[in-house]
């Protein structure tokens, strides 16, 4: 039978989804992209860009903002402030009032290699 200490199986649990959100991340990036590549810059997956980050950024909104999230408080505001442009960006995409793809995927791909 195997044995395990609680550190060593939240140490695991923290590094799996820390990984998990590196891969959002990811995936929303390449859907952003395949966006931004798109000659009338606007068609399916413009739709499915807008829709997966979005879904993204306001889950990690509400997980930044439970009192349990055991990020540094100054760095959880910042990243709360970055979602909210984030938000705010691709809400102007979803209504073609911009077309900034570029730059909510510099700030994801930031945020995305950050997570350690």
């Amino acid at each position: 039978m195997y044995q395990f200490s609680y550190a060593e199986i939240m140490e695991e649990g923290v590094a799996v989804s820390k990984d998990r959100e590196r891969q959002v991340l990811e995936r929303s990036i390449a859907l952003l992209k395949a966006a931004m590549a798109l000659e009338g810059g606007y068609g399916k997956e413009t739709v499915e860009a807008v829709y997966f980050t979005r879904r993204v950024w306001i889950r990690f909104v509400e997980d930044l903002g439970n009192p349990e999230n055991q990020l540094d408080g100054e760095l959880r505001a910042n990243l709360i402030s970055i979602a909210i442009w984030i938000l705010k960006e691709i809400e102007k995409i979803r209504k073609r009032e911009s077309t900034n793809f570029q730059g909510i995927i510099d700030i994801t791909t930031i945020i995305k290699d950050g997570i350690q």
